[in-house]
């Protein structure tokens, strides 16, 4: 048995009832197939792989706090610090019901591919809690974020470990914590990103994982021969990754026309009102129903079980920014069967397994999350040096380093599928790509 099937089987073996963890060390370690075994030998005897597949270090705690009707309530939390070899731990926590340890490592594990990616010295973790926000006061959302940072604070620092947000931590909820670790530590540091531009945080920030993804779209379009302006595009999500994307979009000249939240979503032939979605999701925090009934031109559909959503509607590109495998086998097919030439993923993971291959077997241009979402990261990597040089750039500035850093992202990925004999397989290249800085500081590091 090859060395890259043992580690796999080991992963499963040793992490039962973690299929989002197991499926993302299969992308991985399929792709890095063809680098392992060139040397394997070298790399089983340092046990590299089982290294980069097991967390440096696993906190899990639970998040006692008290509810508006004077009811304690009990939360699980977690922060999993993957991997250090290129820099302090960075990645976000995720406040959702559906956060378990799994997921928390998956996501984590993605992230140091990621990070590595975007050039900058930071390396992979991730955390987040099965809380949820939705409903909830603002009192009761700063009830549990400060017992949250009461047990989490111990374990991160600007140079140890530097979270962020992620779905359900935006910036109210990235306030309350930061309050709470600085007054815990009696210390003013920049030991969390997404900060309001008040205290610490950095123009663009916001913006930065959706126009970071199209920034990597358009170069990838442009490499093969296309031109994004003109196009249809098709996004899933309502949150901050597929506002920013809608709005970049047409920035660029294409005409995003779906957008998604967990109780249905929206058909806008006309192109996404960017300024009514905002005020809908982010002002009022309502259902996109509420989109359609002030825009005549758009369609509501309620979700139901097994339909297919935003994927059904034809479009030339695709970019899911909502959550994992949300765009499956099924929807694919309809992608293809509509015209779509390109994906380019917005969130996590958003594409199954067998989604993703068909898509590539297909012809369709495909990007994975760990380099088209990787804008996110960059910034708040960015945001970072801002608060170690206690300066803090202008928005053009930040755009600009951003939209650099997505570029050299996809021409790393390219020549990196290129020299293994993968040509357009960018999968392949983001993840080879990021394998071979952090494998290299691995090594240099020694056997820790």
């Amino acid at each position: 048995m090859s060395y890259v099937d043992e580690v796999y089987d080991l992963v499963v073996a040793k992490n039962p009832a973690q299929p989002e963890f197991h499926q993302a060390v299969k992308e991985v370690l399929e792709s890095l197939r063809v680098v392992i075994e060139a040397d394997e030998d070298a790399y089983r005897k340092e046990a590299l792989l089982e290294r980069l597949t097991v967390p440096e270090r696993i906190v899990q705690f639970r998040i006692p706090w008290v509810d508006d009707k004077g009811q304690v309530q009990v939360n699980n939390g977690f922060r999993v610090q993957f991997n250090s070899a290129i820099g302090p731990y960075k990645g976000g926590l995720r406040f959702h019901p559906s956060v378990n340890l799994g997921i928390i490592k998956f996501l984590g594990f993605e992230q140091i591919f990621k990070n590595s990616l975007t050039g900058l010295p930071i390396g992979g973790g991730k955390g987040g809690s099965d809380f949820d926000p939705k409903g909830k006061s603002d009192r009761e959302v700063m009830a549990f974020c400060q017992s949250f940072m009461t047990e989490l604070y111990r374990h991160i620092g600007a140079d140890t470990d530097v979270p962020a947000g992620d779905i359900g931590v935006g910036g109210r909820e990235i306030g309350f914590l930061f309050g709470q670790y600085k007054r815990i530590r009696n210390q003013y540091e920049g030991v969390l990103t997404g900060k309001g531009l008040t205290y610490g945080g950095s123009l663009a920030r916001t913006e930065a994982t959706g126009y970071g993804l199209l920034y990597l779209t358009e170069e990838m379009l442009k490499c093969n021969g296309k031109d994004i302006a003109g196009k249809t595009i098709a996004v899933s999500g309502a949150g901050n990754v597929a506002i920013y994307a809608i709005q970049k979009a047409q920035q660029l000249g294409a005409k995003p026309v779906t957008c998604s939240d967990s109780t249905g979503w929206i058909y806008d032939p006309e192109g996404i009102d960017v300024a009514l979605l905002k005020e809908v999701k982010e002002v009022k925090r309502a259902r996109l129903s509420e989109y359609a009934a002030a825009r005549s031109s758009a369609e509501y559909h309620e979700k139901k079980a097994g339909e297919h959503g935003v994927w059904t509607v034809k479009c030339d590109i695709a970019l899911p920014c909502a959550t994992q495998n949300e765009l499956d086998l099924e929807d694919a097919k309809a992608l293809v069967g509509n015209g779509c030439f390109a994906v380019a993923e917005g969130a996590n993971m958003p594409t199954t397994l067998e989604a993703t291959e068909y898509l590539q077997k297909s012809g369709v241009l495909f990007c994975p999350g760990k380099a088209s979402n990787a804008g996110g990261v960059a910034t708040s990597a960015l945001e970072m040096s801002q608060n170690s040089e206690r300066l803090s750039w202008t928005f053009e500035e930040v755009d600009s380093k951003l939209q650099q850093i997505m570029v050299n992202i996809f021409h790393n990925l390219d020549e990196a599928s290129k020299k293994y004999g993968m040509e357009g397989d960018y999968v392949a290249g983001a993840n080879i790509a990021g394998f071979l800085k952090v494998a290299t500081a691995m090594k240099a590091q020694g056997i820790v």
